[in-house]
């Protein structure tokens, strides 16, 4: 009788950075698929695929033990956590099948960013995004990553609109500072059409921390408007998983597009329902890729390279 065949281990990722970040980084070990090739940095191009299918994927790297030690101290100091997954494309549509979503259920949004021609801001580890949100209501954020918990101002720690979230996805995790605010959908338009200065979508507050973390001379009013992305978020409720799980596609004029699914939970319990939801991913025929494309990023470099 043949011997089943076994997969090869990932190669274990390299000690933590100090600034308290890694970046998910491919297994060493051969993929038993090719990836789909792309021309446009961190977007997938949409290949076709069955709906009952997921194509198999490289798998994770796993952390270090200096990575998982950081991690756990970072998710201490932190408001929230988030776990990410990004699913390659040849196993998006078996990914919304198997995940017994309903499209029609799904919120539209769009994703406005302001930054530089040269994304200057994205290399400071600062970014600044507006979204309009189905209904009028619309939100703005200045995020930023990666962000020592200890480093951060105590009384921003006491505002309802500030919050550290640690985001852990396959092979790495980044902290990050958010400052939250609210706006209206006509605002952002108006914005976007060069009929109000960016600074006025943001609070006295955003617009403090902005000056004190944003590279010297650049201003808010200084930035262009890069967008917007159409996205769809759909939120779930397994039977098998006790949290919920957040479904968002980010689809792109070309026609490109990124899918990802996450949950979040309490800093206490994050390696637990890290575990958990990874075991549910697995029911489910959702493979857990080491090669992540970060929406944000993915989001910034398509408009610059696509101005039109």
């Amino acid at each position: 009788m043949s011997t089943p065949a076994r997969t090869k281990p990932a190669t274990r990722a390299k000690a933590a950075k100090p600034a308290g970040a890694t970046r998910p980084r491919a297994a060493s070990a051969k993929p038993r698929t090719s990836q789909p090739q792309t021309s446009k940095p961190g977007i997938s191009k949409p290949r076709a695929s069955k709906p009952s299918a997921i194509q198999p994927a490289p798998d994770a790297p796993l952390l270090s033990a200096g990575d998982m030690a950081t991690a756990f101290a970072l998710s201490k100091k932190s408001t929230s956590i988030e776990l990410k997954l990004t699913i390659p494309a040849t196993g998006h549509r078996a990914t919304i099948k198997r995940l017994k979503l309903d499209p029609v259920e799904a919120q539209p949004r769009q994703a406005f960013f302001f930054d530089t021609p040269n994304l200057d801001l994205l290399k400071a580890g600062i970014v600044v995004r507006a979204r309009r949100i189905q209904g009028g209501r619309g939100d703005t954020v200045i995020k930023q990553r990666p962000v020592d918990p200890d480093k951060v101002d105590p009384e921003l720690l006491r505002s309802a609109s500030f919050k550290i979230e640690l985001d852990m996805m396959p092979g790495g995790f980044v902290c990050s500072a958010s400052f939250k605010g609210a706006c209206t959908n006509k605002e952002v338009l108006d914005v976007s059409a060069g009929d109000m200065p960016v600074s006025e979508l943001f609070s006295k507050g955003q617009r403090a921390y902005y000056a004190t973390h944003a590279p010297e001379g650049i201003t808010l009013d200084s930035l262009v408007t890069l967008g917007p992305v159409f996205l769809l978020k759909a939120k779930h409720q397994p039977k098998d998983f006790e949290r919920g799980v957040t479904v968002e596609m980010w689809l792109y004029p070309d026609g490109s597009r990124i899918l990802e699914v996450s949950t979040k939970c309490l800093p206490d319990e994050a390696f637990q329902i890290a575990a958990e939801f990874k075991a549910y991913l697995a029911r489910c025929g959702i493979p857990i890729s080491g090669i992540q494309e970060p929406k944000t990023r993915s989001a910034l470099e398509f408009f610059i390279n696509h101005p039109d």
